[in-house]
């Protein structure tokens, strides 16, 4: 149905990992580490890693974190983190990558703030999506959950008007206030990667599907009808978030193994139950 890729989040950056995913049968790979993970990694070396291992470096997360310093969002800091961006994405282009996943925002956003901000990513995102172009790369805004900026499609969209080469990562455990399919299709072919993992409703979790209370069939069908043909890219570590229970780490071999049961329409084997008691902001 869809290629299979995983984020490198949460994970070791070295040479087993690269291994891993080759003996797994996971040919796509998120590069996603924070500002200063991204300063201290060889990225020559993951760029050897990947033609070692025949692992397509399919996109970069730029980083998110630090907040004091990254918003895209905030006019204060709008300048710094366009600055920053371009650094990652030559930094990323240099090794082959050419989609490039951004928060539009951070978070708190008072409804009274609400139009500033977005007008304020708009111009970020326009201005980042120009420099990438030069490059022949893309920039793919992240839908987020609770206050931040692309909380749904109406946001999505309205960031998107901001330049026509802007495109969408679609999380499918970020979404609070909207149905998944009902975000699907209003987005529609603008959806050129995806940040897949399960939750509650209540709050993202980041947990495996099938963990949570996603209709994956409705999603897989949704992404299929709008044309969708990137990797069914998973969002989540190996170790376990402190919102669900799992009886042992996950490996790269379960990842494969859930896609395939959800590719194949069966009910994803489940390794833990959810922390009772969780609340909207636990």
């Amino acid at each position: 149905m869809f290629a299979i890729g995983l984020s490198s989040c949460s994970k070791e950056i070295d040479e087993a990992l690269f291994a891993a995913y080759k003996q797994a049968g996971i040919p796509h790979m998120e590069l996603s580490v924070d500002a200063e993970e991204l300063s201290e990694l060889d990225l020559q070396a993951v760029r050897t890693w990947a033609d070692r291992y025949g692992i397509d470096l399919w996109s970069m997360h730029l980083p998110f974190s630090p907040f004091y310093f990254l918003d895209p969002s905030d006019v204060e800091k709008g300048d710094v983190t366009l600055a920053y961006f371009r650094q990652c994405i030559r930094k990323g282009t240099a090794i082959g990558i050419r989609r490039f996943v951004v928060h539009p925002s951070a978070e708190p956003i008072e409804d009274t703030d609400r139009h500033a901000r977005m007008e304020c990513a708009k111009r970020t995102l326009a201005a980042l999506a120009d420099f990438a172009a030069q490059f022949n790369a893309v920039i793919a805004v992240e839908n987020l959950p609770r206050t931040c900026l692309g909380r749904d499609s109406k946001d999505i969209l309205e960031l998107l008007s901001a330049h026509e080469a802007l495109r969408v990562c679609y999380d499918t455990n970020h979404l609070l206030g909207e149905d998944a399919v009902r975000f699907i299709e209003a987005v529609g072919d603008k959806i050129i990667t995806t940040h897949v993992s399960d939750y509650d409703f209540l709050n993202e979790r980041h947990w495996l599907p099938g963990e949570g209370k996603v209709d994956w069939q409705e999603i897989l069908q949704a992404l299929q009808k709008a044309g969708y043909t990137g990797p069914w890219l998973y969002e989540l570590g190996f170790k376990a978030p402190k919102t669900v229970n799992r009886e042992r780490d996950l490996t790269c071999e379960d990842f494969v193994r859930n896609a395939n049961e959800l590719f194949a329409g069966e009910s994803p084997t489940v390794h833990s139950t959810p922390v009772a008691g969780l609340k909207g902001w636990n």
